[in-house]
């Protein structure tokens, strides 16, 4: 099922490809991560109109992804072949992901820690970032584990503009109806949403070690 001789001969490419996986997944996320920690604590403030405004911003991840790889060189102005059409119709979705989680992480910060802080000196930014945030984040990091995965998996649907990344061999693949460079293409896509999520539970525990292991 698998030809090794394919194999050992595209070992280089391979690899290359797997790098440039990686790069087109993480930067979305991250760019979506910093986008979505202002826009979701500013949603959070608007009381009950923030169920509206969330139903809204999710809209964004109901867009057809190949239809967003195809038109995001037109509204970017860039070429076709540009990564940065890939980074920024993924981070977009990663936005999408991201935005209600950060909203309801802040949401679930209790009033009485908020009115503490303030009673403590605290100001604006200094609460938001020293006490808020941290308090969020279990809920920001389930949104991230999902949001990463997702991505990694988006990206494959680059190759429709000629920037899959790993994607391309499932284009390659069933142009020659040679199964070898799809199957794994599938392997390494899936063992890198499992490194990817392993590597934040792992950043959780380290960094988070009140959260425990209740995000599993």
């Amino acid at each position: 099922m698998i030809n090794w001789t394919w194999l050992q001969a595209n070992a280089a490419d391979i690899a290359a490809r797997t790098g440039q996986h990686v790069v087109l997944s993480v930067l979305p996320v991250l760019i979506g991560l910093v986008v979505a920690l202002p826009v979701g604590y500013l949603v959070r403030r608007t009381g009950r109109a923030a169920g509206a405004w969330l139903a809204v911003l999710g809209l964004l991840y109901a867009i057809p992804s190949i239809a967003m790889f195809v038109v995001m060189p037109l509204i970017l102005g860039t070429q076709i072949l540009d990564p940065v059409n890939v980074v920024v119709a993924l981070a977009v979705y990663a936005f999408a992901l991201l935005v209600r989680n950060v909203a309801d992480g802040f949401a679930a910060v209790d009033d009485t820690v908020r009115q503490s802080a303030v009673a403590m000196g605290y100001g604006p930014v200094r609460r938001v970032l020293g006490v808020e945030l941290p308090l969020a984040m279990p809920v920001i990091i389930s949104g991230l584990r999902v949001a990463t995965v997702s991505t990694i998996s988006l990206v494959s649907v680059g190759a429709v503009i000629g920037m899959g990344a790993l994607g391309q061999y499932f284009t390659q693949g069933f142009d020659q109806g040679f199964a070898t460079p799809i199957i794994v293409a599938m392997v390494l896509i899936l063992l890198l949403a499992l490194i990817a999520d392993s590597l934040i539970l792992l950043a959780q525990r380290i960094f988070l070690p009140w959260f425990g292991l209740g995000s599993r």
